[in-house]
Parts: structure tokens; C-alpha cells; sequence
């Protein structure tokens, strides 16, 4: 297996991995979404909230609020020795909110929970809760608590998981008059015009929709699409909870163990066989 990276950030990366079959990517993308855990807040204690949102749909609002994640310092709740309803400070983190409006429209906004432990903070400050009117006040105790995709949404460490597979472009200059055409339609700009010839500019944005092949008058076509199929192009976005790396890693990692369970447990099957 061999892996190119496009393009990265912090909350973004984009590669191409090179030796895998389409059952193996599409492991990768399901073990991203639902395995690799994040905080969320998952529990709300409400001592007052007198704004025109239910108990039930503030609780809601504040479980999809992306919280950064520090999974070398909290343990999963059902990994904790606790074995409290709340948990304890290895596997929560505590945010309070109180916000009253004394005048005028109040707009409650991420920013406003006060997280226990700096670490275990929204990931902006500018997602809006709730407003409040003169008179009305929010009052509560959240409870933030690693977890997995698999259970909730919430917890689920990206915004965006896809892959592709990596195009193939080829223009066959013999039959090709670069009339130009191709270069129009392309919704991508995939090709591009240099003087007199036709020429693959970027060949990794190519989403395979074959409308350049369609458009040319040329029988046969001079450009032909096609992928291959070892090969893919992997998109992630994460929600700001982990750094994209940290996701691949823990995403990479959580698949060594699911393989090695596998494996172990085929071997026992294995052993009990010979014995009958």
C-alpha cells in the first residue's frame, strides 16, 4: 500500500491510497464514521430554562455542538471503572451555562459554556443555542462523555468521509484535433488548452462523468476515462473535534485490532475443529 498526500490542514486532507481493493476503502470510511470516538455532550441536568426551546430540544442542540477531544486524558464509559450514571472525571467533562437576558433579544451562543476543563471546549464560539428574551434565563449543567458514530451522530468525528477512485485520462494525440470542445464542458477543468494541443491539467479532479468523451465529434473518440481499480482518492473533513491526522491514525488503529480479534478468533475456531 503506498499513500500520496494532495493537500492537508488541520481540519482537512485529501490522499490517494494506491494497493487496496474497493471492500478495504470503504472499511476505512465506515470505521471513521462509526468507530473513532469523540466527546459530545451526552447527559443535561437543566435548573432553570424559561426560553421558548424544551428541556428535551436544548438538550439536543447542546449534544450537536463539536467539542475538541482529548482522548489520551478520558477514558469511554463503558471502559471506566466508575460505573456511575454521570460518570466520573476519567471518562466526563463538566460545561455550565448561565445566561440571563436583563434587556432586550439575548442570543445564547456556544461561547457561553464554561467548560470544566479547557480542553473539552466547543470548537466555536459562534454556533447559536437558543434566544432569549428580557426576563428569560438558562441555567444548566452538561456532561460531555466520549462515544462512537455507531451510537449517535454526534459523535461522530467528521463532516465529510468519501473517496473515490483515481481517474485515468488519456488523450490520444493521432486523432485528436484539439477543437477545443472537450475543454469547454469539462466541469472541473480537468483539461486545458496549450497552443494547438489539448492537454490533461489536473487530472486528479476528474469525477468520471465522461462529458468530454460525449462532446467529441471523433469516431473513435480520441479521449478515453477510465480508474483504477487498486487505487482511490480519500477526501476527510473533520468537525474540528481531532486533527485530521489524529483521526486516520486512530481509524487505522482501531482496524489493527478489529483484524487481529478476527484472527485470533479464527485460529481458536481453527483449534477446536482438530480436537473434534
Amino acid at each position: 500500500m503506498r499513500v500520496t498526500l494532495l493537500e492537508k490542514d488541520d481540519l482537512m486532507a485529501r490522499f490517494i491510497v494506491e494497493g487496496i481493493n474497493a471492500p478495504l476503502a470503504n472499511t476505512l470510511r465506515r470505521i471513521i464514521l462509526s468507530e473513532v470516538p469523540t466527546m459530545a455532550i451526552d447527559d443535561v441536568v437543566i435548573y432553570e430554562n424559561s426560553s421558548v426551546l424544551h428541556d428535551e430540544i436544548l438538550a439536543l442542540r447542546l449534544g450537536l455542538i463539536p467539542l475538541k477531544t482529548d482522548l489520551d486524558s478520558y477514558n469511554l464509559p463503558e471502559k471506566c471503572t466508575c460505573g456511575s450514571e454521570l460518570g466520573c472525571p476519567l471518562c466526563r467533562a463538566i460545561l455550565t451555562l448561565d445566561v440571563k437576558a436583563n434587556r432586550g433579544v439575548r442570543t445564547v451562543y456556544s461561547g457561553d459554556l464554561v467548560p470544566e476543563n479547557p480542553n473539552i471546549a466547543p470548537v466555536s464560539d459562534k454556533i447559536p443555542i437558543v434566544k432569549l428574551v428580557a426576563g428569560q434565563r438558562i441555567r444548566l449543567e452538561a456532561y460531555a462523555k466520549l462515544g462512537r458514530g455507531k451510537v449517535h451522530a454526534k459523535w461522530q468525528p467528521v463532516s465529510a468521509c468519501t473517496y473515490r477512485y483515481k481517474p485515468i485520462v488519456m488523450i490520444d494525440y493521432l486523432r485528436c484535433n484539439s477543437c477545443g470542445k472537450c475543454v469547454e464542458v469539462c466541469p472541473r477543468r480537468v483539461l486545458a488548452k496549450e497552443g494547438d494541443k489539448v492537454v490533461v491539467a489536473r487530472g486528479m479532479d476528474c469525477i468520471l462523468c465522461t462529458d468530454c468523451v460525449r462532446v467529441c465529434e471523433k469516431k473513435p473518440r480520441p479521449i478515453n476515462i477510465s480508474w483504477d481499480e487498486n487505487a482511490f482518492i480519500f477526501y476527510i473533513e473533520s468537525t474540528g473535534a481531532l486533527p485530521v491526522d489524529r483521526i486516520i491514525f486512530e481509524a487505522l488503529k482501531i482496524y489493527e485490532e478489529k483484524y487481529l480479534e478476527f484472527i485470533n478468533l479464527l485460529e481458536g475456531l481453527i483449534d477446536e475443529s482438530k480436537k473434534d
